[in-house]
């Protein structure tokens, strides 16, 4: 029942019970009191104005969600009027629904931001290797600590528990600028919200995808407004050594043991160099023609003889290939050892322990109007905030052509 309808029926019930006083009072002058009857009845009429008004209050109270709800519907509503029309096509509370940074730019809202976020997994391998964590600060506090001891016994027995000795780091990850463009035909943008939203979807999660496949690779970190890629990380290759040359082995990686060139040993070295904390959900990360020149290696070493290939792919369709029972991924901003540059070619160990991404969470938008409007098309500028930074150091192992 609506408010309408309760407040019509509590001005009858009102209508009634004064029409009942009246009543009463003529039989208070009459017998000298009312009767028990039209005391009774009385009484009726108050509970029932006093439900009706009951319920009356609460249809008035907003049930917990309801207005977040209907704030996210306004501000959705205003948003796509905004992207058609821009500023200029806005009444006043739809101006107010919308959510502006200090820049000039709109938050997108949070279903397309999803929408993005829930695309990029499937295009960028990092993202489905590394767990994200969302920030509302420009930078998160990373702590490093080395592994904790334990010891089995009972403490009442006389046992004692082994103790570590754990040496935090301090040290931040940043949430980084990342920009993106898209230009949306006039015609498209009087489609309908749901078909408008995915295309502003469409438009950015290849393009951020791509973008971060290669900042978590070879980003070159906060100082260049940028992540902190893996394959570029100093303490990775400071552990090889600066131009130490083929065959070098250190803390958390080697060189090809033949300059330039994959060899089967080289990686098993690599594997088992890998403490054993890291090894369940340990995967490989190559460029694509690293691993195809690992693919022609036949038994021997030679890629010309006639023994059998040593890699053999997957035969489950949608799995990575292995190497000796690992998953292998591939990620083509590294280098690799035919290009005889100086860098990391393969990574082994568990991002999943090693990496963090940070996302800030909002997504801005600003509506470029004359820029493109020549062409019938208006452009959208987008603005993310991500970052990312190895956090364990120890659950890689490397390796490099001659760094």
């Amino acid at each position: 029942m609506d408010n309408k309808e309760l407040a019509e029926q509590i001005q009858g019930a009102v209508a009634d019970l004064r029409n009942h006083a009246a009543l009463m009072d003529e039989e208070a002058k009459k017998y000298g009191a009312a009767s028990a009857t039209a005391q009774a009845t009385m009484e009726k009429l108050n509970t029932r104005i006093d439900g009706l008004e009951l319920k009356l209050q609460k249809n008035a109270i907003v049930p917990p969600g309801e207005a977040e709800n209907a704030e996210k519907k306004a501000h959705s509503a205003a948003f796509f009027k905004w992207m058609r029309q821009g500023k200029s096509g806005l009444e006043p509370a739809e101006r107010k629904a919308l959510v502006q940074d200090t820049t000039g730019l709109y938050l997108v809202p949070e279903e397309i931001e999803k929408e993005i976020i829930r695309a990029i997994p499937q295009l960028n391998i990092f993202r489905t290797l590394v767990p994200s964590r969302p920030i509302t600060t420009d930078k998160i506090r990373k702590r490093t600590l080395t592994e904790v001891s334990m010891g089995w016994g009972k403490i009442e027995t006389g046992a004692s528990i082994t103790e570590s000795t754990p040496t935090p780091a301090t040290s931040y990850i940043y949430a980084e600028d990342l920009y993106g463009l898209t230009k949306i035909g006039e015609d498209e943008l009087a489609d309908v919200d749901a078909n408008l939203s995915a295309i502003i979807a469409d438009s950015f999660s290849i393009a951020r995808a791509n973008a971060e496949e290669a900042a978590f690779a070879i980003g070159t970190g906060h100082t260049y407004a940028q992540p902190c890629g893996i394959a570029v990380d100093s303490t990775l290759l400071t552990s090889i050594g600066s131009g130490a040359g083929a065959g070098t082995v250190g803390t958390y990686g080697r060189t090809w043991t033949t300059d330039d060139t994959v060899t089967v040993e080289d990686l098993l070295k690599c594997e088992y160099a890998l403490p054993a904390q890291y090894k369940k959900g340990a995967v490989w990360l190559m460029n694509s023609k690293t691993e195809l020149a690992l693919r022609l290696l036949r038994a021997g070493g030679s890629t010309t003889t006639d023994g059998p290939f040593l890699w053999q792919p997957s035969l489950i369709a949608g799995q990575p290939n292995t190497f000796d029972g690992f998953p292998v991924h591939n990620n083509d901003s590294m280098k690799y050892p035919a290009d005889t540059t100086a860098g990391i070619n393969v990574i082994f160990g568990n991002f999943q322990q090693g990496y963090r991404i940070v996302d800030r969470q909002g997504m801005f938008i600003q509506r470029l109007d004359e820029l493109y409007s020549e062409s019938g098309l208006v452009g959208f500028k987008a603005h993310f905030r991500v970052g990312g930074d190895i956090i364990r150091h120890a659950a890689f192992q490397v390796i490099a052509n001659d760094v």
